[in-house]
C-alpha cells in the first residue's frame, strides 16, 4: 500500500490568499488556491523538468520505505542478522525520518526550500552510497537513520516547491501527478526491490537495492541546482524557530519505545527493557508538557497542542496509526514467510504484493465519488475488510502451499480495507482545520504516520519473529496464524475506535 511520507509545509511558505479566493487543503495540509482562484500558469520556465526533479525525489525516498522490505530476507542471510537487527534495518530509516519531519519542514522555512532540497538529497544519496557498502549490520542500521534523515530534509521541501512555482490549472496538474507518486510509489518499491535482488547484479545480491539510488541521486543533484528556483526571503514575522528541546523529547521517546520493543524479545525481555518502556512514557508525557508551555509563552512548538483539540483529530491519529502498523506489520511478516517458507524468489514476492498496493491508491484516489451516504461508514467497514482479509491470508497460506488467486484476493482485500480507513479518515481530519493550523495538523499527521509503520515492525515483526523462532515444523504457520489474528485485533479496534471515542466524524463532500 501506500504512504504519505509528504510533510507540512510551515505558515510562511503559504502565500496569503485573498479573502475571496476559494482554497482547498492537500494532504500535507498545504492549502493552496483552487482552481478558480487563479488562472495564471507556473511561475518558472521550465515548469516540466521543475517538476520532474522534485517528484523524482519524492518517488526515490518513498521507493526506499517498501524496497527494502523485499530484500530483507537476503540481508538476514548475508549479513546474518538476527530477527532484531532486521527489524532495525527497516525501522531504522522511519525512526529518523518521523522524528525529524517536522524539523525539516521548518528548516526549509528558515534556510530556504532550494537549499533545504539539495542538502537533503545530497545527505540521502551518500547514505544510500554507505547502505550499499556495509560490512554488518550495524553499520547498515546506522546508515539507514542517516538516509531517514536525508529524506526528512529534503521531502518537505517537494511541495512548498509545487506550490511556489505552479498557480491555477497547472498547480492542478502538478498536484495530480503529485499523488500519482504517492499511489504508484509502494507498489513499485516491492517489484524494483523484486527486480534488484533476483538479478543479483555483479553478484551483489541486496545491495544495489540501495545502490540504485545513487546516479539517481547524482543525476538529481545536478538537475536540480540548475532548475530550482533561487530561495526568496522569508517572512521574518511569519517564520518559526526551531524547537530543539521538543525534538529532543520526542527523539528519545521514540527511541525508548522503539529499542526494547525489537531488542526485548530475544534478550528475554530483561529488566532495562521494561524500564525503557516506562521512561519512554514518562518521555512523551514530558514532551506534550513542554509543548503546553511553549505554547502558552508564545513559542512554536514542534506539535501545537491545540491541533490535538480539533474536533476528530485524535480519533483520526489513532485510526491512521492503527493503519500504517497493521500495514507495515503486515508487509514484514508476510515477507519472510513467503520468501523463507513458501520459497517464493524477491520478484515474485514482490509482484505478489504489488496488487495491495495498487488497489489501496486506487480505493484512495475514488473513494470521494462514491454515493455520499456510504461515506460515513468507510472508516469503520475499511477496519472490517482489512481484519476479514488478514484472517482470509493466514487461512489460504495455512497448508504451507501456494495460496494461488484466493491469495492475491486477500491480499488485495487489505488494500482496499486499509485505504477505507486511512484516507477518508485523513480527509476528514483536514477538513475541519483553520488555515493557521493547517501545517501543524498536517505535520502532526504525518508524523503519526511514520510512527504507525515503525510500531507496526516493532511489535508484530516481533511477535512474527518470536513464534516463527520456535522448534517444529509447523513454526512458520503458527508464526503467521498469531500475527494475522493479531492484525485482524488491531483492524476491530480501528473499526471501534469512533464508538469508543463518542465523536462522530465530520461528513466529508
Amino acid at each position: 500500500m501506500t504512504t504519505t511520507p509528504s510533510t507540512p509545509a510551515t505558515p510562511a511558505s503559504a502565500p496569503t490568499a485573498s479573502p475571496s479566493a476559494s482554497t482547498v487543503s492537500s494532504p500535507s495540509g498545504i492549502s493552496v488556491p483552487s482552481r478558480e482562484s487563479s488562472k495564471a500558469g507556473p511561475t518558472d520556465k521550465r515548469p516540466g523538468l521543475l517538476l520532474a526533479v522534485v517528484l523524482a525525489a519524492q518517488f526515490m525516498a518513498l521507493l526506499d520505505v517498501f524496497i527494502v522490505n523485499v530484500a530483507a530476507p537476503t540481508i538476514r542471510t548475508e549479513l546474518h542478522a538476527s530477527g532484531a537487527g532486521l527489524q532495525m534495518v527497516i525501522a531504522g530509516y522511519t525512526i529518523s525520518y518521523a522524528v525529524l519531519l517536522i524539523t525539516g519542514a521548518r528548516l526549509g522555512d528558515l534556510l530556504g526550500h532550494r537549499r533545504m532540497y539539495l542538502g537533503g538529497l545530497a545527505v540521502f544519496t551518500l547514505s544510500s552510497l554507505a547502505c550499499g557498502l556495509a560490512a554488518g549490520t550495524g553499520q547498515l542500521i546506522a546508515f539507514r537513520l542517516v538516509q531517514g534523515a536525508g529524506a526528512a530534509l529534503m521531502i518537505p521541501q517537494v511541495l512548498s516547491l509545487i506550490q511556489r512555482n505552479f498557480t491555477g490549472e497547472s498547480r492542478g496538474r502538478a498536484l495530480g501527478a503529485y499523488s500519482a507518486v504517492l499511489a504508484t510509489g509502494a507498489a513499485a518499491g516491492q517489484v524494483v526491490g523484486g527486480v534488484l535482488v533476483s538479478a543479483d547484479l555483479f553478484g551483489e545480491g541486496w545491495r544495489p537495492v540501495f545502490l540504485v539510488n545513487v546516479p539517481v541521486g547524482a543525476v538529481l543533484l545536478v538537475l536540480g541546482a540548475r532548475v530550482l528556483p533561487k530561495d526568496r526571503r522569508g517572512e521574518p514575522e511569519r517564520s518559526r524557530s526551531l524547537d530543539l528541546p521538543g525534538l529532543v523529547l520526542l527523539a528519545g521517546a521514540v527511541s525508548l519505545l522503539t529499542v526494547p520493543l525489537v531488542l526485548g524479545q530475544e534478550e528475554g525481555w530483561p529488566l532495562w527493557s521494561w524500564l525503557s518502556l516506562a521512561a519512554s512514557v514518562a518521555c512523551f508525557c514530558g514532551f506534550l508538557a513542554f509543548e503546553s508551555r511553549l505554547a502558552r509563552t508564545g513559542g512554536a512548538p514542534l506539535i501545537a497542542p491545540r491541533v490535538l483539540r480539533i474536533p476528530g483529530m485524535s480519533l483520526a491519529a489513532v485510526r491512521i496509526l492503527l493503519v500504517m502498523a497493521v500495514n507495515s506489520g503486515f508487509l514484514f511478516a508476510l515477507t519472510l514467510y513467503i520468501q523463507g517458507t513458501l520459497g517464493y524468489s524477491p520478484l515474485r514476492a514482490g509482484l505478489s504484493f504489488a496488487p495491495t498496493a495498487v488497489v489501496f491508491g486506487l480505493v484512495g484516489l475514488t473513494w470521494r465519488t462514491w454515493p455520499g451516504r456510504w461515506h460515513n461508514a468507510l472508516v469503520p467497514a475499511g477496519f472490517a475488510v482489512a481484519a476479514v482479509s488478514v484472517v482470509a491470508v493466514g487461512w489460504v497460506l495455512r497448508d504451507v502451499g501456494d495460496g494461488g488467486i484466493a491469495m492475491y484476493a486477500a491480499f488485495m482485500g487489505v488494500g482496499a480495507g486499509l485505504s477505507l480507513g486511512f484516507s477518508p479518515a485523513l480527509t476528514r481530519a483536514l477538513s475541519t482545520v483553520r488555515q493557521e493550523d493547517a501545517a501543524d495538523a498536517s505535520g502532526f499527521l504525518a508524523t503519526v504516520t511514520q510512527l504507525g509503520q515503525l510500531i507496526g515492525v516493532a511489535t508484530f515483526g516481533t511477535l512474527f519473529l518470536n513464534r516463527l523462532d520456535a522448534s517444529g515444523p509447523g513454526a512458520a504457520v503458527d508464526a503467521l496464524w498469531i500475527c494475522a489474528l493479531a492484525l485482524a485485533g488491531a483492524c476491530v479496534l480501528g473499526a471501534a475506535a469512533g464508538v469508543v471515542s463518542g465523536r462522530k466524524a465530520p461528513t466529508v463532500r
